[in-house]
């Protein structure tokens, strides 16, 4: 559950990075002014930190569905195409007249990117589900969707059994933790990266891993997990911490986009098949992996056959840690 986007890749090949402190600190810039040439553009429908997760889950061999909005446009149209073509149920992406699809421009770079965001202030309210699901995928919303998380935590509360796994957005970080309190209470897994970790813990930046993973849980998640870029991910549990290295896949990235939503997502869909966590966390590394490698969230999502083949076959000695 959360927003649709249609993003817009912009490859550029004539700009440069300029870094104040270092590669946390860094601005892409190109020419004031001028004509700037561009290598090729592509458009991909239907992403979005839940979307991506519904796709992932589908792919995984889960029964997924996606509750979303998109305008009635074109780019809503083709996004609903495109996830009953990934085989995700629909039913619960609503069109509104007036409004417009979240469209979204990622100007690539070399290995990285900077995404230009807009987000239409849609009409939030619940869909109309006869019974909870096993599991839900919190992730990005709107500016304008605080009373809708409100909404869902009260329905939370008359699905005692469905497990609620919580993927905080820009505008959920921005809401804080004790707005969202009863979510994060509720949540049995949160999923972030570190600089996300530090921003939702308002903690500065360079903390120390296991004091956010001890912070992060304070909230009331069951489960901990922070990814920290080539460093790996990094999980916490009731009783037990592990350390899951990145897969070692010797092809550097070609573009990162959505490899974060690819780890989370892994996980969570292993954890909803029945796995233990250790084996969770080696199906979100492989996942990220292979979404490294191509264009957009989506392309790269493995199969649950390509995925065990993965595990079972990396190129270099890898596996999970305990801490």
């Amino acid at each position: 559950m959360g927003d649709i986007v249609v993003d817009d890749f912009i490859r550029l090949q004539d700009a440069h990075v300029t870094c104040k402190i270092d590669r946390e600190a860094c601005e892409i810039c190109m020419r004031w002014g001028d004509k700037i040439p561009f290598e090729f553009a592509k458009t991909v429908a239907a992403v979005g930190n839940a979307a991506n997760a519904s796709v992932a889950a589908a792919r995984l061999g889960l029964s997924s569905a996606l509750r979303a909005y998109v305008g009635a446009d074109a780019h809503g149209q083709e996004c609903i195409a495109q996830l009953m073509r990934e085989k995700v149920d629909a039913t619960f992406v609503e069109s509104q007249a007036g409004k417009h699809t979240n469209y979204h421009y990622v100007l690539w770079f070399e290995d990285n990117r900077t995404i230009l965001v807009k987000h239409e202030a849609f009409d939030y309210a619940l869909p109309a589900l006869p019974e909870g699901p096993k599991w839900l995928y919190l992730s990005s919303l709107g500016e304008n969707s605080l009373p809708y998380h409100h909404m869902w935590s009260e329905q939370l509360k008359r699905w005692p059994a469905t497990k609620l796994a919580l993927q905080p957005g820009t505008y959920q970080m921005k809401f804080g933790t004790k707005e969202l309190a009863d979510i994060y209470a509720r949540t049995d897994i949160v999923v972030c990266n570190k600089e996300e970790a530090e921003r939702i813990l308002e903690m500065p930046a360079g903390s120390d891993m296991q004091e956010l993973l001890t912070k992060m849980q304070a909230l009331g998640p069951k489960i901990a997990l922070i990814t920290d870029d080539k460093r790996g991910a990094f999980c916490a549990t009731k009783d037990k911490r592990y350390h899951m290295p990145r897969y070692p896949d010797p092809t550097p990235p070609y573009e990162i986009t959505g490899a974060g939503d690819a780890h989370a997502s892994g996980t969570v869909a292993a954890l909803a098949l029945g796995l233990p966590i250790e084996e969770a966390l080696m199906w979100g590394a492989a996942n990220a992996s292979a979404v490294l490698q191509k264009i957009g969230a989506q392309e790269g999502l493995l199969t649950r056959a390509q995925l065990e083949q993965r595990i079972k076959n990396p190129p270099a000695p890898w596996a999970v840690e305990t801490l």
